[in-house]
């Protein structure tokens, strides 16, 4: 029978330093790659735990694994610490007020999710220690979730090889098993190559590598309509040419984000969308260079380990917030548009009209989620479950400014300690139990129905800075 006293000790005990962590990570705000203070402040708090801390796995200076303990079963979770260009945000604040003009940002959460997989493997390893489980677990500093795929990267140089399942979660505005299906995804930068010259005077001597990216702006536009109803198109140009209108633009560049549900159907929209790009390279009389960015896979759930993770929400009371919490996020809600106000549709009644939630969602097995995540790729590798807690003002979206201001609160930090107990509840029972985890094992093997794992990045993409 689970001990649940001690990992409410584990982590109540560690509550000032968690939180600490958690407001670093977010003071520092780095980008995908770039994590190099993030990912050391996690990895030195584990090893004043006696984790055994291994840096630079995988071939990524950001990655690394923590370990206690030895032999199997082998039990990972995973933590990320990555944030966004251009969400910086002043914390606690009910009105967009960037630090820094242009800044980064946590508006995903990044910082809570890193430090709340934190919190549950210290509390999994004292489990371990004072009621003498064998096994090992292990803590793995996942850098670039947002638009790098570090995890996909790790799993194609093998580190999640031997693992025998994997335990994570993600900040949101509700409590629940995340159970869900998820969009694979390919990026691509397009870097179009013309000749400049005298706009007014010479125009015809020039090769518009704008004109280029346009054109196969409009053309991947007429596209959308002859695609899968699932997929999605996204796209940022990162490079005009330049600031003299005057000047004949000699390059340019785009960064194209297309997702289907499964990697061969985004695969194949991705050969549509290089045909416009050669085609727009055709017509404005330029040269496109197609670079193969980054990708994901789709998600692979297991209703195994979902049950097991939602036995272990019973065992957890909810968090409780303060007046002044909840005014906070009742002013953080009177932000929200109309649209984004009726998201809470999906909540139960009880809940719709509050600002924070207060229950845990009914389970549902498998929704569509449209968006991608790098652990869908470890989900193909081992049995791996998710699950979300309250972190953020009920109807509030993920990448938003809103999610910046509240991931340094104690709105946030209630969310992610609590998720560490869940986790941590998790992790602890599949030691007891590890039928469970040939139960889980064997109910991947059915779905993938003898479907290996193949990496979407091919062997000679490394993973890059944002360019």
């Amino acid at each position: 029978m689970l001990d649940t006293k001690t990992i409410h000790h584990a982590i109540d005990s560690r509550q000032d330093k968690l939180t600490a962590v958690s407001d670093q990570i977010w003071d520092y705000a780095e980008t995908r790659f770039q994590e190099e203070h993030s990912a050391e402040r996690l990895c030195m708090a584990l090893e004043e735990e006696g984790f055994t801390v291994e840096r630079g796995i995988g071939g990524i200076e950001t990655a690394f694994m923590g370990s206690y303990g030895s032999g199997h079963p082998v039990i990972a979770l995973l933590g990320e610490y990555d944030a966004l260009s251009g969400l910086s945000q002043q914390a606690g604040v009910a009105a967009e007020q960037p630090l820094v003009p242009g800044g980064n940002g946590h508006g995903c959460g990044h910082n809570l999710l890193g430090t709340g997989s934190l919190a549950a493997v210290i509390a999994v390893k004292d489990y371990m220690q004072q009621h003498g489980l064998t096994g090992t677990v292990r803590y793995y500093g996942c850098p670039a979730e947002e638009g790098g795929s570090g995890k996909t990267f790790m799993a194609r140089a093998g580190v999640f090889d031997d693992v025998d399942s994997a335990v994570t979660w993600h900040p949101f505005d509700y409590h629940s098993v995340m159970s869900v299906n998820t969009l694979a995804n390919y990026q691509f930068y397009y870097k179009f190559k013309g000749r400049s010259a005298h706009a007014a005077a010479a125009p015809h001597m020039g090769r518009s590598a704008l004109d280029a990216v346009e054109l196969m702006n409009i053309g991947v536009n007429y596209l959308r309509e002859h695609i899968i109803q699932e997929a999605r198109i996204h796209y940022a140009v990162t490079d005009t040419g330049g600031r003299s209108p005057n000047v004949v633009q000699a390059s340019a560049e785009v960064l194209y984000l297309i997702r289907a549900p499964h990697v061969h159907e985004a695969a194949e929209v991705v050969e549509r969308v290089h045909d416009i790009a050669r085609g727009a390279a055709m017509m404005s009389g330029t040269e496109v260079e197609i670079v193969f960015d980054k990708a994901c896979s789709e998600i692979v759930p297991n209703r195994t380990l979902e049950q097991v993770m939602l036995e272990q929400f019973g065992q957890f009371p909810v968090p409780v917030h303060t007046q002044d919490e909840l005014e906070l996020a009742a002013a953080v809600r009177e932000t929200l548009t109309e649209p984004e106000k009726r998201l809470a549709q999906k909540l139960p009644l009880s809940q719709r009209h509050r600002s924070l939630a207060s229950e845990v969602l009914p389970y549902e097995h498998g929704q569509m989620l449209y968006g991608s995540t790098d652990v869908a790729d470890v989900s193909w590798i081992t049995p791996t479950v998710q699950c979300t807690t309250a972190c953020f003002a009920i109807g509030t979206s993920a990448h938003s400014w809103q999610w910046v201001s509240l991931g340094r609160t104690s709105i946030g930090h209630k969310g992610m300690l609590y998720a560490g107990k869940i986790m941590a509840a998790t992790a602890v029972q599949l030691l007891l139990q590890p039928e469970l985890l040939q139960s889980a094992r064997n109910e991947l093997n059915e779905r993938l129905d003898g479907q290996p794992y193949q990496c979407p990045i091919p062997a000679e993409v490394q993973p890059a800075l944002q360019r």
